[in-house]
C-alpha cells in the first residue's frame, strides 16, 4: 500500500453506483494486466541490471522512448504527489491541540452556516439548513488551503504549507542521498507502520454505526453494471495505479536484486498482498462512509468526496469520533506521511537509477550523486511552491489529472506488452528467466504478455479516449483555455517521446530501413556493468560472469 493507492480513489469515488460491481472487473485487470505486467519489468529489471532507460536500450532499442516517456511522467509526479505530505504535515502538527481543530464549528475560519452534523444542540429543533457546511470541510477550505474562489486567482504563497513542503523534501532526500542502502533502511518502518494502523481504522470503522451498509454497498454486486465500460476502465487504471506499474519504478528495484534471486515468487506474492492491502482498506473506507450516510441520513453514493477529499475530509471526521481523537489523528496522518515517504523515494530512486545509469562515470565520483539528487529536489520544491498558495489545489489537479493519466499508462502498457511478446519474444525472456531462477514461469504468462495484456488494455485505451472529458474542478468549474494547454502539455510531454524517439533512432542509425529497422530491434549481446557502479552497488551481480540471454532471431 502507497500514497498513491490511496488518493487514487478518485476513480472509485466518482462511479460510487458502480463500485458494487468494481471487485470483477478489478480481479479482471489483476491477473490479466497486473501481474503479467509487474513480471515483466521486475523481470527485465533483473535481468539487465538497468534501470528505467538503459534497460529498454538493452532489450530492443527502437523502445528506449518507453523509458524517457515514464521518466518524465515520475518527475512530475513526484513533484505534485509530495504536496499530499505537506497536507498530511499541516494536519499531523494540527493534532497536538487540547481540541482537534476540524472537530469543532468554534474557530475563527468557521462560518454561520458550519454545523456539527449529529448533534442535536447544535441547530434549534434540528434544523439544520440545507447550505450547512460541516467543520471538517470549512478546515480543509478555509483553513489549510484558504482556498481562492476563482481559477484566476492565484493568491499568495501559504507559507505554514510551504514550510511543510519544504519538510516533506528534507525528509525524502535524506531518505535517498545514499542510495539503495539509505532507502532500505528506511522501509523497514515507512513499509510496516501504515499496516498497523489500517488494521486499528478497520476495527473501529466497523464498529461505527452505519457501517454495515457501507460494506453492503461494497461487497454487494450489482451485475447490470457490467455493461458499463467505465467501470472497467476505473478498474484497469486502478491497478496500473496501485502498482506502479510503466513508471520505470518496478523495473529500477528489480535491477538492485541478485541475478538468481526468485523474484517470480516475489511478484507473486507481492501482487496478491497489494491487492489484498486494497481489499482490506475498501472495507476501513466504506464503513466510514456508511457511517457518514447514516449520520446525515443520506444515500453512501452522495457522501464520498473525490480527490484529497477521503484523506483530509472523510477520514477526519471519523477519526475525530473516536476516544482519545487527538492520538488516533496523530496515527492517522503520521501514516498518511510514510505512505507519502514510500512513495515519494521509490520515485526519486527509480530516476538516480536511470540517471547513474546513463552517466556511470560522471554520477558514481565523489559527491556528485548527492548533488545531482539536491538539484532534482530543490527545483521540484520551487515548482511545488505554486501548489501551496491559495489557488494552489486548482493547479495540483491540472497535474493530478494530466501528468500520471492513466491514458498514458494504458499505451505504455500496451508498447511493453507488444515490445517483449513479439519484438524481443516472449520465449526470450522466459530463456532468460529460467537462466535466473532455474525454471520457467506458468506457460499462460507469455500468452498474457502477446495476447491478453496487450488485448485488455487497447480496448480500455479506446475506451478511455472516446470518454474522455475536460477536467473540471470539482466536476464543476471549467479551467481556461490555457490550464487545457498545459495539461495536455504535460500528457503529451511524456507521451510523444516514444514515437519521437523510434523516429530519431531510424533517421540516426546507418543502412537501410529494413536493416535500421533490424538492429534497433536486437538485443545487445553483452549485459554486464560498468565496473565503479557494480563496486557502489555492493548487491548486483556481476554479469560478466554469467551466461548471456537468448538474441532475438
Amino acid at each position: 500500500m502507497n500514497l498513491r493507492w490511496f488518493i487514487e480513489q478518485r476513480g472509485r469515488e466518482k462511479q460510487a453506483e458502480t463500485e458494487r460491481v468494481f471487485l470483477i472487473p478489478y480481479l479482471v485487470f489483476l491477473f490479466a494486466c497486473g501481474i503479467p505486467l509487474f513480471l515483466l519489468e521486475m523481470s527485465i529489471g533483473q535481468y539487465t541490471s538497468q534501470g528505467g532507460i538503459s534497460c529498454w536500450r538493452k532489450i530492443c532499442p527502437l523502445f528506449q522512448g518507453l523509458g524517457y516517456g515514464a521518466m518524465v511522467m515520475l518527475l512530475y509526479s513526484s513533484i505534485y504527489y509530495i504536496i499530499i505530505m505537506a497536507w498530511a504535515f499541516f494536519y499531523l502538527f494540527s493534532s497536538f491541540s487540547s481540541e482537534l481543530p476540524w472537530a469543532s464549528c468554534n474557530n475563527y475560519w468557521n462560518t454561520e452556516t458550519c454545523g456539527e452534523f449529529g448533534k442535536k444542540d447544535h441547530f434549534s429543533n434540528f434544523s439544520i439548513p440545507e447550505n450547512a457546511t460541516s467543520p471538517v470541510k470549512e478546515f480543509w477550505e478555509r483553513r489549510v488551503l484558504n482556498l481562492t474562489s476563482s481559477v484566476f486567482e492565484l493568491g499568495s504563497v501559504r507559507w505554514e504549507l510551504a514550510l511543510c513542503l519544504l519538510l516533506s523534501w528534507i525528509i525524502c532526500y535524506f531518505s535517498v542521498w545514499k542510495g539503495i542502502k539509505s532507502t532500505g533502511k528506511v522501509v523497514y518502518f515507512t513499509a510496516t507502520f501504515p499496516y498497523v494502523m489500517l488494521v486499528v481504522l478497520l476495527v473501529h470503522g466497523l464498529m461505527l454505526p452505519g457501517a454495515a451498509e457501507g460494506i453492503r454497498f461494497y461487497l454487494y454486486p450489482d451485475i447490470t453494471h457490467l455493461k458499463d465500460p467505465q467501470v472497467w476502465l476505473d478498474a484497469g487504471t486502478q491497478i496500473l495505479y496501485s502498482y506502479g506499474l510503466c513508471t520505470g519504478c518496478l523495473t529500477a528495484l528489480g535491477s538492485y536484486n541478485k541475478y538468481n534471486n526468485n523474484f517470480y515468487k516475489d511478484c507473486i506474492y507481492l501482487c496478491l498482498l497489494n491487492s489484498g492491502t486494497s481489499f482490506m482498506a475498501g472495507f476501513a473506507i466504506f464503513s466510514v462512509l456508511g457511517f457518514m450516510a447514516y449520520e446525515q441520513e443520506t444515500d453512501i453514493s452522495t457522501v464520498a468526496e473525490s480527490g484529497p477529499g477521503l484523506a483530509f475530509i472523510a477520514y477526519p471526521r471519523a477519526v475525530a469520533m473516536m476516544p482519545v481523537p487527538q492520538l488516533w489523528a496523530t496515527c492517522f496522518f503520521l501514516m498518511i506521511v510514510l505512505l507519502g515517504v514510500d512513495t515519494e523515494f521509490v520515485g526519486l530512486e527509480t530516476l538516480m537509477t536511470v540517471i547513474t545509469d546513463l552517466y556511470p562515470s560522471y554520477l558514481l565520483l565523489g559527491y556528485r550523486r548527492e548533488l545531482a539528487l539536491l538539484f532534482i529536489c530543490v527545483g521540484s520544491f520551487l515548482i511545488g511552491l505554486v501548489m501551496v498558495t491559495e489557488g494552489g489545489l486548482y493547479i495540483f489537479q491540472l497535474f493530478d489529472y494530466y501528468c500520471y493519466s492513466g491514458m498514458t499508462l494504458l499505451l505504455f502498457a500496451i508498447l511493453q506488452s507488444v515490445c517483449i511478446g513479439w519484438v524481443y519474444g516472449a520465449n526470450s525472456l522466459y530463456d532468460n528467466i529460467e537462466d535466473m531462477i532455474g525454471y520457467r514461469p506458468l506457460f499462460l504468462i507469455k500468452y498474457f504478455w502477446k495476447y491478453i495484456t496487450p488485448l485488455v488494455c487497447t480496448g480500455t485505451f479506446v475506451f478511455s479516449l472516446v470518454k474522455f472529458t475536460p477536467l473540471k474542478f470539482n466536476n464543476i468549474v471549467e479551467y481556461p483555455w490555457w490550464g487545457y494547454a498545459i495539461g495536455w502539455y504535460f500528457t503529451l510531454s511524456s507521451t510523444l517521446l516514444v514515437p519521437l524517439w523510434m523516429i530519431y533512432a531510424l533517421l540516426t542509425s546507418s543502412g537501410s530501413f529494413r536493416q535500421r529497422l533490424h538492429v534497433l530491434c536486437t538485443p545487445e549481446k553483452k549485459l554486464h556493468l560498468n565496473s565503479s557502479r557494480r563496486k557502489n552497488c555492493s548487491n548486483r551481480i556481476d554479469f560478466t560472469a554469467v551466461p548471456q540471454g537468448q538474441e532475438h532471431p
